[in-house]
């Protein structure tokens, strides 16, 4: 008997109706009504506090170390206390600067807990982005690790807001008003308990730095809300593809009287971007599931680590998921605990989702939408859904409205290409300390994402185009203004243009094209070092094509980007 597939539509009226698993409820949000997920958290602290249930399974691992949830919430206590004593209050701000340790997520937790808001920043970034974003945020703590200490003590006396570091897995501190993590949080002390704070839903929790169209970064200010409602929607849009798909293979049968393993996630993207933070870190706390940490991506680390810590899901950007399954040794490891491999953050080639089905154990493929201001996830497109519609970024969750509108705001009709507008609980508040960027992105509610997308008659998203000036370099977003100003700042550059060019496994590769002035002599390698001087690596163009001839303009005096972006891509 052929089962007749739910629509969207049908398959949302289902899982959301009142008692349902995944009922909504609508709720006012800065002036805005929308709808939220009935069962999420009403803030970080009560997701925290729920984890303790979960006691000694599990939480982290990291090389050689393992953290249960009931060690991690000792240690979080007790860096909330510590941060107490030294006069963070509701509403101030904590910087938290390092690799991928378990003191990441300690920093982060501790903090969100007490009503301060989390400022996670680009590890990659130099000291001078360092203390722009310290700066910007006014930032009154900072937690680093040794390598992120050594580039800021130069930049110390341009932060005077900045009272403490906290140094973790370093030397003894050099620098002044530093500290070691080992002083401040003594092991994990047994009976500790959360300071008691009142928080709020809508209470701001985090500033996640995002690249800016105006030379420098911006801080979306998000709330626990925003946060709270994004491990819901994970579950929500595979409950929806199953339920649309009910006969569709999703993992090998296990023996039915063996007993549940945990499941597991390898955290293969940076703990400060919302995907890490948001999709990843917050999930496992509130599910219960290990985290195993990588010291940097590597992609035989990365099989050894599935197959030793028999995980069940494994995502980041497309890019891994290609070098995990291009690697020497991935037809020899075991991986038949795998039960998801996702990814998002960057355009991924459709015939990828073909490549999974080939290549793992019977998984459930995913490619999702999200950005900075929408605290991760916006649209997912997984499992049977995905492997019709490989090139769709696939239908927003329940909790989320779009829209494609035209250069004059109005709704395009279906199937027409616009911009992608974004409205739901997951949306930011705003940039932090910048008015009118906040004005121009977002409005009554909505965010205007810059992306060129079109929705096909079932509902799924389609992103053709971006709207912004950036290039997506592995899944790390690269305003090109922000390189042309740094690159025009040399002496010898009249005129700079930075567009993106294809790369076969990072997608895009970050390249240049600048007019030197008149009797101005400079090449390549010294534009790139100088570049390399003010900006983190992944931003450095591995190309610059320098020239005495005027760049490209249109009437309009735009530099027309299309033609360099051919003439550097041929």
């Amino acid at each position: 008997m052929l089962t007749t597939m739910l629509s969207i539509a049908e398959a949302d009226a289902q899982l959301t109706a009142p008692g349902a698993p995944f009922e909504m409820e609508e709720v006012e949000i800065r002036g805005t009504t929308v709808r939220a997920w009935t069962s999420a958290q009403p803030d970080l602290r009560h997701v925290l506090e729920r984890s303790r249930r979960f006691g000694d399974r599990t939480f982290i691992v990291f090389e050689d170390e393992r953290i249960s949830f009931a060690e991690h919430h000792q240690l979080v206590s007790a860096l909330a206390e510590h941060l107490r004593a030294a006069g963070v209050e509701a509403g101030d701000r904590v910087a938290i600067a390092m690799r991928n340790f378990p003191e990441w997520s300690v920093a982060f937790w501790a903090t969100t807990c007490i009503g301060a808001i989390a400022v996670p920043l680009n590890a990659w970034w130099t000291g001078e982005e360092l203390e722009y974003g310290l700066a910007d945020s006014g930032s009154s703590v900072a937690v680093v690790d040794e390598e992120r200490a050594e580039r800021i003590r130069p930049h110390r006396g341009a932060l005077p807001a900045l009272r403490e570091v906290l140094v973790v897995r370093g030397t003894a501190p050099t620098g002044a008003g530093e500290r070691r993590w080992a002083d401040a949080v003594p092991g994990a002390p047994s009976g500790l308990e959360l300071p008691a704070v009142e928080l709020r839903p809508d209470d701001p929790a985090t500033i996640f730095y995002t690249s800016g169209t105006t030379g420098h970064p911006k801080g979306a200010l998000g709330t626990h809300r925003n946060i709270c409602n994004n491990p819901i929607s994970l579950l929500y849009q595979r409950a929806r593809t199953q339920l649309r798909h009910p006969d569709a293979p999703t993992s090998a049968p296990a023996d039915p009287g063996a007993p549940k393993p945990q499941t597991g996630a390898l955290l293969t993207v940076p703990l400060f971007h919302v995907t890490g933070t948001h999709s990843t870190l917050v999930g496992a706390v509130s599910f219960g599931n290990k985290l195993v940490m990588m010291w940097k991506w590597d992609p035989e680390r990365a099989l050894e680590l599935i197959e030793r810590e028999r995980l069940t899901s494994f995502g980041g950007v497309p890019t891994m998921v290609i070098q995990l399954m291009e690697s020497p040794s991935f037809r020899t490891r075991d991986l038949t605990s795998l039960t998801s491999v996702g990814y998002g953050g960057a355009p991924a080639p459709p015939d990828l989702v073909r490549r999974i089905e080939a290549e793992f154990p019977p998984v459930s493929p995913g490619n999702g939408y999200g950005m900075t201001e929408t605290s991760s996830i916006s649209t997912y497109n997984g499992g049977a859904d995905y492997l019709a519609k490989p090139d769709s970024v696939g239908p927003p969750v329940a909790v989320c409205d779009i829209r494609i509108v035209d250069d004059a705001e109005v709704d395009v009709p279906a199937g027409g290409l616009g911009e992608l507008w974004v409205r739901g609980p997951n949306v930011v508040i705003g940039y932090w300390g910048k008015p009118e960027a906040t004005a121009e992105t977002f409005v009554d509610g909505w965010v205007r994402t810059g992306d060129i997308a079109r929705v096909d008659a079932d509902g799924f998203v389609y992103i053709v185009d971006r709207a912004k000036d950036m290039v997506i370099r592995g899944g790390e977003n690269i305003y090109c203004v922000e390189v042309e100003s740094v690159l025009a700042a040399h002496p010898a550059v009249l005129e700079a243009a930075v567009v993106g060019v294809p790369h076969p496994v990072l997608g895009e590769e970050v390249a240049a094209v600048v007019q030197v002035k008149a009797g101005a002599s400079v090449d390549e390698a010294e534009l790139q070092a100088h570049v390399a001087e003010h900006l983190a690596a992944f931003k450095v163009p591995v190309r610059i094509d320098v020239r005495t001839d005027e760049l490209p303009h249109s009437p309009q005096g735009k530099v027309q980007k299309r033609e360099l972006r051919e003439q550097l891509a041929g």
